[in-house]
């Protein structure tokens, strides 16, 4: 980092002296990850210099942050926007391109070659959160016939923009998806062997309306750089390659964290650079719902303002039995939303893990109930410990059975189980363990 801080001070003082080739010529040694963010740290104007006058541009400018790309697209000329969405890789570009306004992509679209017209083309059609949506048009596909020495010719032919060299899918004449080899395999297969003799035709691959979840899951169990994306007749149509998928458990990682603290969510939010107003909206709406969710607390309260009155005491260990009960709740949703996230439980192992949780939770209120009754009894009297030993008890099974079951009643109803979000369990089991304190406190300290 301390090197990058002084190439970019060297980089600063050769622009500022119009000196843009020997500018270049200090970053030009660096992988386009190094470039793009040394020369993030530059003013914009700078950056603009400097992205015209790289080799392949496009391929740096992928390593921006998304958000910053669509901020920076704007200060660039039209015939720069032009060169840097056909030197970006399909997936990328697509992307970028769809998030112009609709007039600059009528303006832009004609003016762009033939093969990134198609790539747009095709892959602007597939739905938001699809496999087709991440999906790279960049692979390199060869013909079954043809022998090792002949393919390997044909790879030192292919486009630098491919997205890897390493696996080399198989298709027939129809573009259907017959094999795949990879290169280790081409280089340890004898000259003469034709490809359909060495390739791999055991296939995994994705459906181009899969989830992008389903796809990301699908690259880490079988620990695949790249998954062939096809159709419903089996023709080649894409890869999703494992940067991409890391991108989407990324994005789907944020979002359920946010939604796990009712927050809404939305794409490509900075927290560190987006505007009060919008944090604000993000926020307020769940805050304000739960706000009302807390009333059954205070409904619970009141019906039960006579017991409280005659037993004071009850008051002292109210904040400390019903938080007991929240966290217990949000521990167990958070299990859960992850457990449901990764497809390690599915709805119907509700009733087995009802049976396990309800172990759990027993085990997890009897420790906490020894505990609190011996403070009970200490500030009260033996009935107090009783009291509070069998609402802790209770409160606790209750918390955890919310917080367990509340993401598969989301799930059953087609929403995010992720929404079970720890503010709204906690809400939840508040109003839920002051009642079951207060109820059980009114039938043992009326005898």
């Amino acid at each position: 980092m301390a090197d990058l801080e002084h190439l970019k001070t060297a980089i600063s003082l050769k622009l500022q002296d119009q000196h843009v080739d020997e500018a270049i010529a200090l970053i030009q040694h660096l992988n386009y990850a190094n470039q793009a963010h040394l020369i993030q740290q530059l003013t914009i104007p700078q950056q603009v210099e400097l992205l015209s006058r790289l080799e392949h541009q496009g391929l740096v400018f992928e390593f921006y942050p998304f958000q910053l790309q669509k901020e920076l697209i704007e200060y660039f000329p039209k015939q720069q926007q032009i060169e840097l969405l056909q030197d970006m890789h399909s997936d990328d570009a697509t992307d970028l391109y769809k998030s112009l306004s609709q007039s600059e992509q009528t303006l832009l679209y004609p003016q762009l070659d033939h093969d990134t017209q198609q790539h747009l083309t095709h892959l602007a059609a597939y739905a938001e959160e699809s496999a087709g949506a991440i999906m790279s048009s960049d692979y390199v596909n060869l013909a079954p016939e043809l022998t090792m020495q002949q393919a390997l010719d044909a790879l030192r032919l292919q486009p630098h923009d491919r997205e890897t060299l390493y696996l080399i899918y198989i298709t027939n004449q129809m573009q259907k998806l017959i094999g795949v080899i990879s290169l280790r395999q081409m280089l340890q297969a004898p000259l003469d062997a034709t490809i359909q003799q060495v390739m791999t035709q055991d296939l995994v691959v994705g459906d181009v309306n899969e989830d992008q979840e389903s796809i990301a899951r699908k690259l880490s169990e079988y620990d695949f750089i790249a998954l062939p994306i096809v159709d419903d007749v089996g023709t080649l149509k894409g890869i999703v390659t494992y940067d991409d998928a890391m991108d989407v458990v990324q994005a789907e990682t944020t979002e359920d964290f946010l939604k796990a603290s009712a927050v809404q969510t939305e794409a490509g939010m900075s927290l560190k650079n987006a505007p009060i107003l919008r944090l604000y909206q993000k926020r307020v709406f769940w805050l304000v719902v739960l706000v009302f969710g807390s009333l059954l607390s205070g409904l619970g309260i009141s019906y039960y303002e006579d017991i409280i009155s005659t037993h004071i005491v009850l008051v002292f260990f109210l904040p400390l039995l019903v938080g007991s009960g929240g966290n217990a709740g949000s521990q167990s949703a958070t299990l859960m939303v992850r457990a449901m996230a990764i497809g390690d439980v599915t709805a119907q192992d509700w009733l087995k893990l009802m049976g396990r949780e309800s172990l759990v939770a027993l085990c997890l209120g009897g420790t906490m109930a020894v505990a609190v009754s011996i403070l009970g009894y200490f500030r009260g009297d033996a009935m107090v410990a009783l009291v509070l030993a069998l609402s802790m008890l209770g409160i606790v099974l209750m918390g955890c059975l919310i917080g367990m079951s509340l993401p598969f009643i989301l799930n059953k109803l087609k929403l995010d189980p992720a929404s079970a979000s720890a503010p709204l369990v906690t809400s939840i089991c508040d109003a839920t363990g002051v009642v079951v304190y207060l109820m059980i406190a009114s039938q043992i300290l009326h005898l």
